[in-house]
Protein backbone atom coordinates (compact mmCIF):
# COMPACT_ATOMS: atom_id res chain seq x y z
CA UNK A 1 0.00 0.00 0.00
CA UNK A 2 3.03 2.42 0.92
CA UNK A 3 4.15 1.83 -2.76
CA UNK A 4 1.15 2.64 -4.11
CA UNK A 5 0.90 5.69 -2.05
CA UNK A 6 3.99 7.07 -3.24
CA UNK A 7 3.54 6.22 -7.09
CA UNK A 8 0.45 8.39 -6.85
CA UNK A 9 1.93 11.28 -4.39
CA UNK A 10 4.91 11.66 -7.62
CA UNK A 11 2.41 11.23 -10.30
CA UNK A 12 0.38 14.04 -8.70
CA UNK A 13 3.68 15.96 -8.47
CA UNK A 14 4.48 15.67 -12.34
CA UNK A 15 0.91 16.85 -13.00
CA UNK A 16 1.58 19.93 -11.22
CA UNK A 17 4.88 20.96 -12.44
CA UNK A 18 3.70 20.25 -16.31
CA UNK A 19 0.75 22.18 -15.48
CA UNK A 20 2.65 24.96 -13.96
CA UNK A 21 5.16 25.12 -17.14
CA UNK A 22 2.38 25.00 -19.61
CA UNK A 23 0.22 28.05 -17.38
CA UNK A 24 4.38 29.75 -17.57
CA UNK A 25 4.44 28.95 -21.37
CA UNK A 26 0.95 30.68 -21.99
CA UNK A 27 1.70 33.45 -19.98
CA UNK A 28 5.03 33.93 -22.26
CA UNK A 29 3.00 34.01 -25.47
CA UNK A 30 0.59 36.21 -24.18
CA UNK A 31 3.52 38.79 -23.32
CA UNK A 32 4.89 38.22 -26.79
CA UNK A 33 1.86 38.69 -28.61
CA UNK A 34 1.39 42.00 -26.69
CA UNK A 35 4.89 43.01 -27.30
CA UNK A 36 4.07 42.43 -31.17
CA UNK A 37 1.15 43.74 -31.29
CA UNK A 38 2.68 46.83 -29.60
CA UNK A 39 5.12 46.91 -31.98
CA UNK A 40 3.02 46.55 -34.82
CA UNK A 41 0.69 49.68 -33.91
CA UNK A 42 4.35 51.61 -33.49
CA UNK A 43 5.53 51.04 -36.77
CA UNK A 44 2.35 51.65 -38.14
CA UNK A 45 2.31 54.62 -36.36
CA UNK A 46 5.88 55.45 -37.87
CA UNK A 47 4.65 54.43 -41.39
CA UNK A 48 1.51 57.21 -41.30
CA UNK A 49 3.38 59.72 -39.96
CA UNK A 50 6.19 58.89 -42.49
CA UNK A 51 3.69 58.75 -45.13
CA UNK A 52 1.81 62.30 -43.56
CA UNK A 53 5.30 63.92 -44.01
CA UNK A 54 6.64 62.88 -46.95
CA UNK A 55 3.02 63.51 -48.58
CA UNK A 56 3.45 66.99 -46.92
CA UNK A 57 6.63 67.73 -48.44
CA UNK A 58 5.60 66.42 -51.86
CA UNK A 59 2.34 68.76 -51.66
CA UNK A 60 4.84 71.40 -50.88
CA UNK A 61 7.55 70.38 -53.44
CA UNK A 62 8.36 71.99 -56.78
CA UNK A 63 6.78 68.37 -58.45
CA UNK A 64 3.86 68.55 -56.39
CA UNK A 65 3.27 72.41 -56.97
CA UNK A 66 3.13 71.63 -60.54
CA UNK A 67 0.62 68.76 -59.77
CA UNK A 68 -1.44 70.91 -58.09
CA UNK A 69 -1.08 73.37 -61.32
CA UNK A 70 -2.23 70.69 -63.49
CA UNK A 71 -4.95 69.57 -61.69
CA UNK A 72 -6.22 73.08 -61.65
CA UNK A 73 -5.84 73.32 -65.51
CA UNK A 74 -8.19 70.46 -65.63
CA UNK A 75 -10.76 71.78 -63.50
CA UNK A 76 -10.19 75.07 -65.74
CA UNK A 77 -9.20 77.17 -62.77
CA UNK A 78 -6.70 78.96 -64.30
CA UNK A 79 -6.04 82.04 -62.24
CA UNK A 80 -5.11 79.22 -59.68
CA UNK A 81 -3.12 77.26 -61.67
CA UNK A 82 -0.76 80.37 -62.90
CA UNK A 83 -0.51 80.48 -59.40
CA UNK A 84 0.89 77.19 -58.12
CA UNK A 85 3.29 77.20 -62.07
CA UNK A 86 4.43 80.62 -60.61
CA UNK A 87 4.64 79.07 -57.63
CA UNK A 88 7.20 76.49 -58.83
CA UNK A 89 9.04 79.01 -60.90
CA UNK A 90 9.92 80.85 -58.12
CA UNK A 91 11.50 77.44 -56.37
CA UNK A 92 13.24 76.50 -59.10
CA UNK A 93 13.42 79.00 -61.86
CA UNK A 94 15.79 76.44 -63.92
CA UNK A 95 13.73 72.93 -64.60
CA UNK A 96 11.16 73.03 -67.33
CA UNK A 97 7.54 71.69 -66.19
CA UNK A 98 6.76 74.60 -64.81
CA UNK A 99 7.21 76.85 -67.89
CA UNK A 100 5.24 74.63 -69.89
CA UNK A 101 2.48 74.06 -67.71
CA UNK A 102 1.93 78.15 -67.91
CA UNK A 103 1.84 78.46 -71.07
CA UNK A 104 -0.97 75.90 -71.13
CA UNK A 105 -3.02 78.14 -68.77
CA UNK A 106 -2.30 81.04 -71.75
CA UNK A 107 -2.72 78.38 -74.76
CA UNK A 108 -6.43 77.78 -72.58
CA UNK A 109 -7.07 80.93 -72.46
CA UNK A 110 -6.01 82.12 -76.06
CA UNK A 111 -3.38 83.92 -75.21
CA UNK A 112 -1.40 82.12 -77.56
CA UNK A 113 0.87 85.07 -77.78
CA UNK A 114 1.45 85.72 -74.33
CA UNK A 115 2.85 81.90 -73.75
CA UNK A 116 5.25 82.74 -76.62
CA UNK A 117 6.16 85.88 -74.76
CA UNK A 118 7.08 83.79 -72.06
CA UNK A 119 9.37 81.29 -73.87
CA UNK A 120 11.37 84.14 -75.47
CA UNK A 121 11.76 86.20 -71.86
CA UNK A 122 12.51 82.69 -70.53
CA UNK A 123 15.99 81.81 -72.44
CA UNK A 124 16.66 85.48 -73.05
CA UNK A 125 17.26 85.31 -69.09
CA UNK A 126 18.78 81.72 -69.04
CA UNK A 127 20.54 81.88 -72.58
CA UNK A 128 22.42 78.23 -71.40
CA UNK A 129 19.48 76.42 -70.50
CA UNK A 130 19.01 73.61 -72.95
CA UNK A 131 15.59 72.49 -70.95
CA UNK A 132 13.90 75.55 -71.68
CA UNK A 133 14.72 75.75 -75.45
CA UNK A 134 13.35 72.03 -76.54
CA UNK A 135 10.32 73.32 -74.22
CA UNK A 136 10.01 76.54 -76.44
CA UNK A 137 10.71 74.18 -79.75
CA UNK A 138 7.38 71.95 -78.49
CA UNK A 139 5.75 75.12 -77.89
CA UNK A 140 6.06 75.99 -81.06
CA UNK A 141 5.40 72.71 -83.44
CA UNK A 142 2.29 72.14 -81.32
CA UNK A 143 1.06 75.67 -81.41
CA UNK A 144 1.50 76.14 -85.61
CA UNK A 145 4.95 78.47 -84.62
CA UNK A 146 7.22 76.42 -86.63
CA UNK A 147 8.44 79.45 -88.38
CA UNK A 148 9.60 81.36 -84.91
CA UNK A 149 12.38 77.85 -84.67
CA UNK A 150 15.22 78.56 -86.56
CA UNK A 151 14.93 82.20 -85.79
CA UNK A 152 15.36 81.36 -82.31
CA UNK A 153 17.89 78.28 -83.07
CA UNK A 154 20.21 80.72 -85.05
CA UNK A 155 20.70 83.18 -81.96
CA UNK A 156 20.84 80.44 -79.95
CA UNK A 157 24.71 79.19 -77.84
CA UNK A 158 26.54 76.44 -80.03
CA UNK A 159 25.84 74.01 -76.92
CA UNK A 160 22.04 74.80 -77.37
CA UNK A 161 22.03 74.08 -80.89
CA UNK A 162 23.86 71.23 -80.80
CA UNK A 163 21.60 69.51 -78.15
CA UNK A 164 18.68 70.35 -80.29
CA UNK A 165 20.25 69.26 -83.72
CA UNK A 166 17.45 67.49 -84.59
CA UNK A 167 15.22 70.87 -84.93
CA UNK A 168 18.01 73.09 -87.27
CA UNK A 169 17.30 72.39 -91.52
CA UNK A 170 19.82 72.54 -93.32
CA UNK A 171 19.63 75.33 -96.31
CA UNK A 172 18.73 74.29 -99.26
CA UNK A 173 21.79 73.92 -101.72
CA UNK A 174 22.28 75.74 -105.23
CA UNK A 175 23.90 73.99 -108.21
CA UNK A 176 25.15 77.39 -109.58
CA UNK A 177 27.41 79.77 -108.27
CA UNK A 178 26.23 83.31 -107.97
CA UNK A 179 29.31 85.11 -108.15
CA UNK A 180 29.40 83.96 -112.07
CA UNK A 181 27.96 86.50 -114.12
CA UNK A 182 26.09 84.15 -116.99
CA UNK A 183 25.74 84.89 -120.80
CA UNK A 184 22.75 82.20 -121.42
CA UNK A 185 20.09 81.19 -119.92
CA UNK A 186 20.28 78.96 -117.27
CA UNK A 187 18.65 75.95 -115.45
CA UNK A 188 19.04 76.10 -111.54
CA UNK A 189 18.58 73.18 -109.56
CA UNK A 190 18.01 73.06 -105.91
CA UNK A 191 18.22 70.23 -103.06
CA UNK A 192 17.76 69.57 -99.56
CA UNK A 193 18.28 65.86 -98.97
CA UNK A 194 14.80 64.25 -97.93
CA UNK A 195 13.49 67.49 -97.04
CA UNK A 196 10.74 69.71 -99.16
CA UNK A 197 11.57 73.06 -100.40
CA UNK A 198 9.65 76.25 -101.55
CA UNK A 199 11.28 78.73 -103.34
CA UNK A 200 10.39 82.42 -104.71
CA UNK A 201 11.55 84.33 -107.91
CA UNK A 202 10.18 87.87 -106.21
CA UNK A 203 11.92 88.54 -103.04
CA UNK A 204 8.77 87.38 -101.09
CA UNK A 205 9.04 85.01 -98.17
CA UNK A 206 9.67 81.11 -99.34
CA UNK A 207 7.35 80.04 -96.49
CA UNK A 208 4.32 82.72 -96.95
CA UNK A 209 4.43 82.81 -100.79
CA UNK A 210 6.85 80.05 -101.74
CA UNK A 211 5.90 77.60 -104.86
CA UNK A 212 6.98 73.86 -103.99
CA UNK A 213 10.06 73.07 -105.69
CA UNK A 214 9.65 70.14 -108.02
CA UNK A 215 12.55 70.51 -110.98
CA UNK A 216 14.94 73.08 -112.27
CA UNK A 217 14.11 77.02 -112.20
CA UNK A 218 14.91 78.80 -115.71
CA UNK A 219 16.57 81.63 -115.05
CA UNK A 220 16.14 84.39 -117.56
CA UNK A 221 18.86 87.62 -119.05
CA UNK A 222 18.78 89.88 -116.15
CA UNK A 223 18.56 89.46 -112.65
CA UNK A 224 17.28 86.58 -111.04
CA UNK A 225 16.60 86.70 -107.38
CA UNK A 226 15.82 83.21 -105.94
CA UNK A 227 14.74 82.51 -101.89
CA UNK A 228 14.61 79.07 -100.91
CA UNK A 229 13.71 77.41 -97.72
CA UNK A 230 13.66 73.65 -96.90
CA UNK A 231 10.98 71.96 -94.46
CA UNK A 232 11.05 68.75 -92.81
CA UNK A 233 8.72 66.01 -92.63
CA UNK A 234 7.32 67.57 -89.23
CA UNK A 235 6.97 70.73 -91.43
CA UNK A 236 9.69 72.21 -89.76
CA UNK A 237 11.68 75.10 -91.70
CA UNK A 238 15.25 76.38 -91.72
CA UNK A 239 17.03 79.47 -92.32
CA UNK A 240 16.16 80.56 -96.14
CA UNK A 241 18.60 81.85 -98.31
CA UNK A 242 18.58 83.98 -100.98
CA UNK A 243 21.07 84.03 -104.21
CA UNK A 244 21.17 86.36 -106.87
CA UNK A 245 22.13 85.19 -110.30
CA UNK A 246 22.57 87.93 -113.16
CA UNK A 247 22.55 86.61 -116.97
CA UNK A 248 24.28 89.21 -119.64
CA UNK A 249 23.46 88.10 -123.43
CA UNK A 250 25.98 89.46 -125.43
CA UNK A 251 24.83 92.99 -126.41
CA UNK A 252 25.74 94.16 -130.17
CA UNK A 253 28.30 96.60 -130.43
CA UNK A 254 25.86 98.97 -132.39
CA UNK A 255 23.17 98.80 -134.56
CA UNK A 256 23.62 98.76 -138.60
CA UNK A 257 21.88 101.60 -140.22
CA UNK A 258 21.41 102.29 -143.70
CA UNK A 259 21.85 104.24 -145.96
CA UNK A 260 25.50 105.37 -145.09
CA UNK A 261 26.41 108.79 -144.23
CA UNK A 262 26.48 111.04 -147.45
CA UNK A 263 24.56 113.96 -149.72
CA UNK A 264 21.52 112.76 -151.12
CA UNK A 265 19.49 114.37 -153.90
CA UNK A 266 16.79 112.35 -153.53
CA UNK A 267 14.78 110.82 -150.09
CA UNK A 268 16.31 107.65 -148.77
CA UNK A 269 14.78 105.63 -146.22
CA UNK A 270 15.99 105.29 -142.75
CA UNK A 271 16.73 101.40 -141.95
CA UNK A 272 17.99 100.13 -139.02
CA UNK A 273 18.34 96.67 -138.39
CA UNK A 274 17.30 94.93 -135.30
CA UNK A 275 18.37 91.45 -134.14
CA UNK A 276 15.51 89.28 -132.72
CA UNK A 277 15.44 90.18 -128.70
CA UNK A 278 16.28 93.66 -129.10
CA UNK A 279 14.55 97.27 -129.69
CA UNK A 280 15.98 100.20 -131.28
CA UNK A 281 15.36 103.74 -130.07
CA UNK A 282 16.97 106.82 -131.96
CA UNK A 283 17.10 110.96 -132.63
CA UNK A 284 17.49 113.17 -135.33
CA UNK A 285 18.63 116.09 -133.48
CA UNK A 286 22.17 114.91 -132.79
CA UNK A 287 21.15 114.44 -129.22
CA UNK A 288 22.15 110.37 -127.71
CA UNK A 289 19.59 108.17 -127.97
CA UNK A 290 18.05 106.42 -124.76
CA UNK A 291 14.97 104.04 -123.93
CA UNK A 292 12.90 107.76 -123.79
CA UNK A 293 13.84 108.69 -127.15
CA UNK A 294 11.82 107.65 -130.50
CA UNK A 295 11.57 104.02 -130.78
CA UNK A 296 11.94 102.31 -134.29
CA UNK A 297 9.32 100.83 -135.56
CA UNK A 298 10.03 101.29 -139.26
CA UNK A 299 11.68 102.81 -142.22
CA UNK A 300 12.30 106.69 -141.20
CA UNK A 301 11.57 109.22 -143.92
CA UNK A 302 15.13 111.06 -144.48
CA UNK A 303 14.20 115.04 -144.04
CA UNK A 304 15.15 117.34 -145.80
CA UNK A 305 18.37 119.67 -145.40
CA UNK A 306 20.90 118.38 -143.01
CA UNK A 307 20.13 115.63 -140.26
CA UNK A 308 22.43 114.18 -137.62
CA UNK A 309 20.09 110.58 -137.11
CA UNK A 310 21.98 108.22 -134.02
CA UNK A 311 20.67 104.97 -133.02
CA UNK A 312 21.09 102.55 -130.30
CA UNK A 313 19.90 98.69 -129.49
CA UNK A 314 18.13 97.74 -126.58
CA UNK A 315 18.45 94.15 -125.47
CA UNK A 316 15.07 92.11 -123.46
CA UNK A 317 17.51 92.78 -120.22
CA UNK A 318 17.97 96.32 -120.66
CA UNK A 319 21.30 96.68 -122.10
CA UNK A 320 22.23 99.38 -124.02
CA UNK A 321 24.24 98.75 -127.54
CA UNK A 322 26.73 101.62 -128.44
CA UNK A 323 25.40 104.41 -130.63
CA UNK A 324 25.39 104.69 -134.77
CA UNK A 325 25.80 107.84 -135.97
CA UNK A 326 24.64 108.90 -139.77
CA UNK A 327 25.12 112.39 -141.32
CA UNK A 328 22.77 113.04 -144.19
CA UNK A 329 22.40 116.13 -146.33
CA UNK A 330 19.81 116.12 -148.95
CA UNK A 331 19.23 118.58 -150.97
CA UNK A 332 16.39 118.20 -153.89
Amino acid sequence: MRNNGTRQNTAGRELSERERYRRQMEKKRESLKKKRRNITIVLVILVLAIGAGCYTLYQNSYDGIVNKGYQAIKNQEYSSAESFFNQAIGKNDKKSEAYVGLSQVYIRQDRVDDAADLFNDTIAKQPDNADIYEAYMEFCVNNDRKTLIPLVLDEAQDSIRKKLSDYIIAVPEFNLDDEEVYDDVQQLELSAGKNTIQYTTDQTDPLQSGKSYDGPIQLEEGENVIRAVALDKRGIPGMSVEKTYVIEFPVEDAPAVSPSTGQYESAHPIEIKVPDGYEAYYTMDGEDPTTASTKYSGPVDMPEGETLFKAILVSGGGRVSGITTRNYMLEK
